[in-house]
């Protein structure tokens, strides 16, 4: 029976959580004196090598620290900082990260200078994925709170894709760095594309007048402030603290309980998938094709799929709102998926009992654990920024964002410690 070693990635915020990207990364770190020929049907019992052993660890902390500063920092910055610099800036330096990840699949590097460069390059797609990540959330801040849905439906989407891609790549067989490099490639066509959709994005109508509104406001502070001027001294400190542009803390105490909700939420998700959730075992598999599919279609495309759903209902269906206190209720009740995947048959185990041994167990909490994390998280990052002033959501949006990453950190710290208690 051809067994396979899963390696999972656990930067969610961007879902990057892709098995078979992983898998390429850790076999071009083997020793070149027991390296073969690597298809995605092969089996991997050897030994892994110490690089190979330290590249999950040492990845998911290049990954979430840079995300986390980076968040923070544009949260503050964002203001000095044009947000077309932002946006297009970001998108062109991932594209050429993606771009010389593509080349280096063709090239032969030693598994040292490759683990070093690997790491550099995923410091800085996460570096500027936060602040491309906040600057989107930002701007989408500035229009209707249905337009932050295909923001989270997009993201939900990509991972769609990546798991779908994945399956595919496994059915066929293929030697892994042609899948690799194929798969690169495709991210290079899309992120042209997103280049070219937002240079395209100033000239639409709706946009215009979006921007142009939130503009206005800013103006006609400037005239009261010149207004205030002209009157006595007193007066003029009481009128300039009235008029005075709010401070993050400011904006912070008007969304903080959305803000904490979506931190929750993904410190749940991150916490539980996929470090838990990618090492439950297929009990009917019975050594057939299904063990080979089991994981990427029960955790990982599921995952995706229910997720994007959750995240695009929210285009139709705003339920609860967002002065209700029954949205950070469910959220906080989401804490229950962590025993019950705890409960699943998620092998080896130390502590715990399986009480939910069947496939179908998982296969149903893996469909409410993705869907609500999509929809539920997608109303907290709509409804953020629709709880401030116009001239306030753009930095509204980016806190937003900043504490979502915080999620993703908190659960990728938690993870090591909820995976140490099955």
């Amino acid at each position: 029976m051809q067994k396979q070693k899963l390696h999972p990635q656990k930067t969610e915020g961007l879902h990057l959580s892709n098995l078979f990207i992983s898998q390429y990364f850790t076999s071009r770190l083997a020793d070149p004196s027991s390296e073969a020929n690597f298809s995605f049907n092969a089996t991997e019992e050897d030994s892994r090598s110490v690089l190979q052993a330290k590249f999950n660890n040492v990845m998911t902390l290049c990954a979430m620290v840079p995300l986390l500063v980076f968040t923070c920092l544009n949260s503050v910055l964002h203001q000095r900082i044009p947000q077309k610099i932002r946006i297009a800036g970001s998108l062109t330096a991932i594209l050429v990260v993606f771009l010389l990840t593509a080349i280096l699949v063709k090239v032969d590097l030693d598994p040292l200078p490759f683990f070093i460069i690997t790491m550099i390059k995923i410091i800085c797609i996460n570096s500027f994925g936060a602040v491309l990540q906040g600057s989107l959330f930002g701007m989408a801040g500035l229009l209707p709170a249905s337009y932050t849905t295909p923001i989270m439906s997009g993201q939900g989407l990509a991972g769609t894709f990546a798991a779908f891609s994945m399956i595919c790549a496994i059915a066929s067989g293929s030697a892994m760095h042609d899948s690799a490099f194929g798969y690169f490639i495709t991210a290079c066509v899309v992120i042209s594309l997103a280049i070219a959709s937002y240079a395209l994005l100033p000239r639409l109508a709706f946009f215009q007048y979006y921007l142009e509104s939130q503009q206005s406001k800013p103006a006609e502070d400037e005239e009261n402030k010149m207004d205030l001027l002209k009157k006595d001294e007193w007066q003029k400190s009481a009128g300039d603290d009235d008029k005075q542009t709010p401070s993050i803390l400011a904006i912070f105490k008007k969304i903080w309980i959305m803000a904490f909700s979506v931190c929750f939420a993904f410190t749940i998700t991150i916490g539980t998938f996929p470090a838990i959730t990618v090492d439950v075992k297929s009990t009917i598999a019975d050594g057939g094709k299904w063990e080979l599919y089991f994981i990427p279609v029960s955790c990982f495309l599921l995952f995706n799929v229910f997720d994007w759903l959750g995240r695009s209902l929210t285009a139709v269906c705003m339920w609860p709102g967002k002065d209700s206190k029954l949205l950070p209720g469910l959220l906080v009740a989401r804490v229950i998926f962590v025993p019950l995947f705890m409960l699943c048959n998620v092998q080896p185990r130390y502590n715990l009992p399986v009480y939910f041994s069947h496939d179908g167990w998982f296969i149903a909490f893996m469909i409410l654990f993705a869907f609500s994390n999509g929809y539920l998280a997608s109303l907290c990052m709509c409804f953020g920024p629709k709880k401030v002033d116009a001239s306030e959501a753009e930095t509204a949006g980016a806190i937003m964002a900043f504490f979502l990453s915080l999620g993703l950190a908190l659960g990728a710290s938690l993870s090591f410690l909820f995976r140490a208690l099955v």
